[in-house]
């Protein structure tokens, strides 16, 4: 077969013609996906990497591209094995963010070194989905029994706006009576060392724009101005001033986290005719994104009564939190990874959103991948032995989960 780990050059990628004996170690595909420059929304042929990879496992692949208006298309990829449940799925992404600034290497070609993969989306999530495949490779090729139904569910705009990616496919599969019992998404939650974290949960994500309006003038006459800066100040004050709550059983204290505060006035002597700030509120499941937006703007109500001007508040809700209450999924993932590892994970919700706030509505799911120490960060790296235990971690699920 053509070598997957053939560094890119100009022109086209390499074509991979995979073998189910190849596909045993993940290191291949993931190099081969690793290659092609899939920066959200581009899919650079990635998903055609994999389809090759999961077509010679005998999975059937469904491509499933959406668009909307005012939004990028973006092409998706669905594969399954078996017909009957329980079905077991695996949800991933082969978008990554661009690659940035500081890299020691080129950050497509997959350069290994001293037992370590280099390249974007060697965490985030290239290498999680080449170890679930090898783990599909290595049951088949040892004549193991797993789950009925195997599937994977591959986005290409995870790292993007994430609205013609897993949200549409969710939507799509469940309009078609496709049934999945559970989900493993194969984010890299694990904080320093593998086996030490699965995400049973979520937290929600909430996006604030505050706008006070004024009244321009001179700063020398402020008695013939409205100046929107202490409103704003006063309205910030007063949704810091005390926690939005102490946490609850399963979730950490809600954050609220102010981002920018701007006035876009370039002049020492010019009172601003507005003033704006932008906030990010990560919340438990004491709240919800309805019930949050009335908070705020309640307490920007109070604060502004019987005083000039206005304010507007503009609110985008990314995701309410959730909670899957650990069942079998995670039992599963908890005993292969410290039968692997020697560490029992944790099951914990924190840290940011998911793809798993869209798939929960659809089936029980549980995140378990990689060591996410260098996402998003120059020189994305990933331990080959990290490589080879979690695929060794997703085999010992799949085996599991064929045994009911």
């Amino acid at each position: 077969m053509t070598d997957p780990a053939t560094p890119l050059s100009e022109g086209p990628a390499p074509v991979v013609d995979w073998t189910a004996e190849a596909l045993t170690d993940p290191l291949p595909l993931a190099r081969a996906l690793i290659h092609r420059r899939s920066v959200t929304p581009a899919d650079d042929g990635a998903l055609d990497v994999l389809q090759g990879a999961l077509r010679a496992l005998g999975f059937r692949c469904r491509r499933m591209p959406f668009s909307r208006p005012g939004t990028p298309d973006v092409d998706n990829l669905y594969a399954r094995r078996g017909e009957a449940g329980p079905h077991l799925c695996f949800a991933g992404h082969t978008d990554v963010v661009p690659a940035g600034h500081g890299w020691t290497r080129d950050p497509f070609a997959a350069e290994v070194e001293d037992g370590v993969l280099y390249g974007r989306g060697a965490n985030d999530m290239k290498g999680g989905i080449a170890a679930f495949v090898a783990a599909c490779a290595r049951l088949q090729a040892a004549g193991e029994t797993g789950p009925e139904s195997i599937s994977l569910m591959i986005t290409g705009d995870e790292e993007g706006p994430a609205l013609n990616g897993t949200v549409r496919m969710v939507e799509t599969l469940a309009a078609e009576g496709e049934a999945i019992d559970d989900c493993i998404v194969g984010e890299p939650v694990n904080p320093d060392h593998m086996g030490e974290m699965i995400k049973v949960g979520r937290r929600g994500s909430l996006n604030a724009i505050l706008t006070v309006h004024g009244t321009q003038g001179h700063s020398a006459y402020p008695e013939r101005a409205d100046n929107p800066i202490p409103r704003l100040l006063d309205m910030l004050a007063a949704l810091t001033e005390r926690s939005l709550d102490e946490g609850s059983a399963q979730f950490q204290p809600s954050t609220l986290t102010l981002t920018s505060i701007d006035v876009g006035n370039p002049a020492s002597n010019v009172i601003p005719g507005r003033a704006q700030a932008r906030f990010n509120i990560r919340f438990n499941d004491r709240h919800s994104g309805a019930s949050l937006t009335r908070h705020l703007q309640d307490v920007c109500e109070a604060v502004q009564a019987g005083r000039p001007g206005r304010f507007d508040l503009e609110v985008e809700v990314s995701g309410e939190s959730f909670l899957t209450p650990p069942g079998r999924l995670a039992a599963l993932l908890q005993d292969a990874a410290e039968e692997v590892t020697g560490r029992r994970p944790a099951l914990s919700t924190s840290g940011g959103t998911s793809d798993a706030r869209f798939i929960k509505d659809i089936a029980a799911v549980a995140e378990f991948g990689l060591v996410g120490r260098t996402i998003h960060q120059a020189d994305e790296q990933v331990a080959l032995a990290d490589l080879e235990a979690l695929t060794e971690i997703y085999r010992r699920v799949l085996v599991g989960y064929g045994r009911g």
